[in-house]
């Protein structure tokens, strides 16, 4: 989990993607459906640090499991390339929320993340829906 928030903290798509297997499930939950694939997360990082290239993670509280983690976050960045089909503003957000994690073989097997939309998205002044 550490490996996870530095890479992140790096906006390193590329270090980031290698924490998961190659057939890995990240559930960002109010994103809707599942996306699969290391190749599919590397590609679905690298847009998120385009668009939001300041992006961090503190992550508060780590619970581990045997194979199971749970970590709970604290984030935020600035919105500066183009996101969910629209160009910048310049505006920025702070989110809270929490992942579960599945590793197997010192990966990352499967994600599941809970964050509010509303919030994040209206401090972008994007529609939630």
């Amino acid at each position: 989990m550490t490996a996870w928030e530095e890479a992140w903290n790096a906006r390193d798509a590329e270090a980031l993607a290698a924490l998961y297997h190659d057939d890995a499930v990240n559930h960002q939950v109010a994103f809707g459906a599942p996306r699969v694939g290391r190749d599919t997360m590397r590609a679905d990082f690298r847009e998120c640090f385009a668009a939001f290239p300041d992006s961090f993670t503190r992550v508060e509280v780590t619970l581990i499991d045997g194979d199971r983690a749970a970590v709970e976050w604290f984030g935020g960045a600035t919105w500066a390339g183009p996101f969910a089909g629209r160009a910048s503003t310049g505006a920025t957000f702070t989110l809270r929320g929490c992942g579960f994690f599945l590793i197997t073989g010192g990966k990352i097997k499967a994600q599941r993340g809970y964050f509010d939309r509303a919030t994040w998205f209206g401090q972008l002044g994007l529609p939630v829906g």
